[in-house]
């Protein structure tokens, strides 16, 4: 989204020697990792930020402190919680496995009421500067784009105007081409794969 070439290393995890390939570039042997001039920078809140810094035209936070504050808070949030929608509803883009509310826990059903809840209020506030969560696409846009894409995978119906920005996330060109792509990759993940029938 924000118009700064790079080249991608494709890595198919859980294939023979996905992790020796991973360690080339990640210290923490783990995905994503950004490696620029050769320096690593691994996690994705991290790779977002060092983005920040170095071109000042990326995507970046809300201008108004209070707005950064917030969306730095739903990041935050969005970073490193949301554990059973990670467990149960597990990232396949290429997937279109829908699944009932009942088919999933408590904790899951309570984490896709607050995801809702932050996208509802973000896009009822701030929709006069913008379609986005802050008005204009920011970063925490970013960070929540793979969780609507899991909405879009099992489909889980959220209400208006969470449902919006979940369209909207489906719109973005670099999120269509993200779809195309992995429609086109063959490896089966079957602990993925099969999870939803």
């Amino acid at each position: 989204m924000s118009e700064i070439p790079f080249d991608e290393v494709r890595v198919p995890l859980f294939s023979h020697g996905w992790k020796e390939a991973i360690e080339q570039y990640s210290p923490a042997g783990r995905v994503p990792v950004l490696l620029d001039e050769g320096y690593p920078v691994w996690d994705s809140l991290a790779i977002i930020e060092y983005i920040c810094e170095r071109h000042s035209s990326a995507v970046g936070w809300p201008d108004n402190p209070v707005e950064r504050a917030r969306a730095r808070s739903i990041v935050a949030e969005m970073h490193s919680g949301f554990a059973a929608i990670r467990e149960e509803l597990p990232q396949n883009i290429r997937a279109r496995k829908p699944c009932e509310l009942t088919d999933l826990s408590e904790n899951c059903r309570a984490e896709i009421h607050r995801i809702t809840e932050i996208w509802s209020k973000c896009r009822s506030k701030y929709e006069c500067n913008g379609h986005w969560l802050f008005g204009p696409l920011s970063i925490a846009d970013i960070m929540f784009a793979p969780v609507a894409l899991r909405f879009v995978t099992y489909d889980i119906a959220v209400e208006s105007p969470a449902d919006e920005f979940v369209r909207e996330i489906q719109g973005l060109e670099p999120i269509r081409e993200w779809e195309e792509l992995s429609r086109a990759e063959t490896e089966e993940l079957a602990q993925i794969d099969s999870l939803r029938a």
